[in-house]
């Protein structure tokens, strides 16, 4: 099997994306850290993280606009430099000690308007770097990198701040990007030639009309939001609740390192792995990520709610790698970048709504039924879009849209 590796662009692309997912992995418990050490405030660390997702969420369209109109190298590298300055700002506003929740919040708004352009020319970026046949191994290898940084990165960040404190640990951060941006500069992509009558809100309508085009892209789409919906809120507020009501604040620990493993494990089975239909594979794995939801629901035992986190992440991990192989191998080239952008936001929109709403319903019907409600619905809809021929029977590696 000729490996993506081969390739000197990828090479230098997945160097870049190795440091950046590091520092990445490691900022957001540094920066947890800082602004409670700074502010002893949970109230401020909640406006720093929503002020971060509103401009991703508010630029996501035009991301994916401008990461198909013009190179996605100019605009890898020029988003990379943007957040090396932006986090090395927060670094020095930190190590300074002139913490100010008004200056911090602008520095983390501009990395989520940031985050907003990175996100669909990343997905897009790849089939220019590898053949066809190398993008499920190609996305594989990333896959592995970013979910080994997810287990490291904070563990590694956590020891930072104990040794020199949050602000050197994002400054890391920032200097992860700078070296990021210097690899994608060595990208040997071709320049894109825009048309002249072409805006960048014609560019966007034209992105929708695509997405609206592919049934499979919309159908697991909505699929996607709703499962965002009922399961991000859920396991990030109850999760951590009622677990340490039924096993102890240690062992939600225990489940997130599980799951973690988990993700990690499949991304590298994956590179091997070969089937006919990936994205119907992706779909039956992601129902899996119901396992954990519904085995707190149930009130089982730490060893069970482990293992099924365990094998939540092995679901997971398939679902994300034939999901981006997917469009990458059956979206257009020229808009796949604005298609994605429509994918995240759609997908991304739900998770606020869940997260305001959980609470409530917790308080209403009990956490652990909420719980277990989420996890089955969770289930039903993620196997839901394979209600559709055109899910069941999309093949992989072939190369026109269906």
């Amino acid at each position: 099997m000729n490996s993506p590796l081969r390739q000197p662009d990828f090479r230098w692309f997945f160097s870049g994306r190795l440091v950046s997912l590091l520092g990445s992995s490691m900022a957001p418990v540094a920066l947890a850290f800082a602004i409670l050490d700074a502010s002893h405030s949970t109230s401020d660390l909640g406006i720093v993280l929503a002020v971060r997702m509103i401009p991703l969420l508010a630029f996501l369209l035009v991301g994916g606009a401008v990461a198909d109109r013009f190179s996605r190298r100019t605009v890898l590298v020029t988003a990379n430099l943007g957040a090396a300055i932006t986090q090395g700002a927060v670094a020095a506003v930190l190590i300074t000690d002139h913490y100010n929740l008004l200056l911090v919040a602008a520095l983390e708004f501009g990395n989520g308007a940031l985050d907003a352009f990175t996100m669909p020319a990343l997905r897009g970026v790849v089939p220019e770097l590898v053949d066809k046949d190398q993008l499920r191994q190609a996305n594989s290898l990333l896959g592995s990198t970013k979910n080994a940084t997810k287990i490291l990165g904070p563990t590694v960040s956590a020891l930072l701040v104990l040794a020199v404190g949050s602000g050197p640990a994002i400054a890391f951060d920032a200097l992860t990007f700078l070296l990021a941006a210097g690899c994608l500069t060595r990208l040997n992509l071709t320049a894109k030639v825009v048309a002249q009558r072409s805006t960048v809100l014609t560019d966007i309508r034209d992105g929708w009309s695509e997405f609206r085009r592919i049934p499979w892209v919309w159908t697991v789409t909505i699929s996607s939001g709703l499962m965002n919906l009922v399961q991000t809120g859920t396991w990030q507020i109850l999760g951590p609740a009622l677990t340490k009501q039924t096993s102890g604040v240690a062992t939600w620990g225990f489940v997130l390192s599980a799951r973690g493993v988990g993700l990690l494990v499949m991304s590298v089975l994956m590179y091997r792995l070969v089937v006919r239909h990936l994205l119907r594979l992706g779909q039956l794995m992601s129902a899996l990520g119901a396992l954990p939801l519904i085995a707190l629901g149930l009130r089982l035992d730490a060893p069970w709610l482990i293992a099924s986190a365990f094998i939540a992440g092995l679901g997971s991990s398939v679902s994300g790698i034939s999901w981006d192989t997917s469009l990458q191998e059956h979206v257009p080239p020229h808009v796949l970048s604005r298609v994605s952008s429509y994918d995240d936001l759609l997908s991304y929109a739900a998770i606020p709504i869940g997260q305001l709403t959980v609470g409530p319903l917790a308080q209403a019907i009990g956490g652990f039924r909420v719980t277990a409600i989420a996890g089955l619905i969770y289930a039903v809809v993620a196997v839901g879009p394979l209600a559709s021929r055109s899910v069941r029977q999309l093949p992989h590696g072939h190369s026109k849209a269906e």
